[in-house]
């Protein structure tokens, strides 16, 4: 089996990933020390699973949907109803009649384009944080939730591209994605992923061993740099593992 990250829980499968973060996220929610939680979403099919789950009966009525505030850690620059679009997926995966307050999902802006979409997410990101400036005392997130690319990728931030530097912005403007499909991103910063209480990569499949490798023989992927005020955890399933 392949060596696994610090804080690994090993799955037996996708579904059991899913559920096992859909238990996460309501532990995150219910340890809240304020009225409001912010959970920051991931796209991919893994969350995907997730975000019906929380949805379906058994936990909808355990969501405290009037409490929770929804951010995306990356979006496409595309319209929100195009395929491509984290908030089609998110908003599908919910459901019509899902009960989440319209006011509480916090959309990248991807239709103002890469750079004026980041600097007004960051705007939106600051303004419900109330500063200019993290404080590692007050996380932004109570949960972040990720996944991990093919290339080692996470969110959107891409093996040699500039915005694995920036350390001072929220967001970031991801005008050359580092892998299909090729459309301009934006994203968070590692900065912004960091002010949180729990980072929760899930990693699932076959084609995630190759990464997972990668890190273990201590490659400088991207993946490796996100770090919490909290703790980073790791759910992966036996396929993925190599198990």
């Amino acid at each position: 089996m392949i060596p696994l990250p610090p804080n690994t829980e090993l799955m037996p499968d996708a579904e059991s990933t899913a559920r096992a973060a859909a238990e996460h996220l309501l532990d995150m929610a219910s340890s809240a020390s304020g009225e409001r939680v912010a959970i920051c979403l991931s796209g991919g099919s893994t969350p995907k699973r997730l975000y019906a789950l929380l949805a379906s009966p058994g936990f909808v009525e355990r969501v405290p949907w009037s409490r929770i505030h929804w951010f995306f850690g990356d979006d496409r620059v595309v319209p929100w109803d195009d395929p491509l679009s984290n908030v089609r997926m998110v908003r599908e995966a919910f459901g019509h009649e899902s009960p989440v307050p319209a006011t509480h999902l916090h959309f990248i802006p991807s239709d103002e384009g890469p750079e004026a979409g980041a600097r007004a997410y960051a705007a939106t990101l600051q303004d419900f944080y109330g500063a200019g400036r993290f404080d590692p005392e007050r996380p932004l997130f109570d949960l972040v939730l990720l996944g991990l690319g093919s290339d080692g990728h996470t969110a959107s931030l891409f093996p040699g591209k500039p915005a694995l530097a920036e350390r001072q912005a929220w967001a970031a403007p991801v005008p050359e994605a580092g892998m299909e499909p090729f459309v301009p991103r934006i994203t968070l910063t590692f900065p912004a992923l960091a002010s949180s209480r729990s980072v929760l990569f899930l990693v699932n499949g076959a084609g995630k061993r190759a990464p997972l490798q990668r890190l273990a023989d201590g490659e400088d992927l991207p993946a490796r740099h996100v770090e919490s005020v909290g703790t980073v955890r790791w759910y992966i399933d036996r396929e993925a593992a190599d198990a």
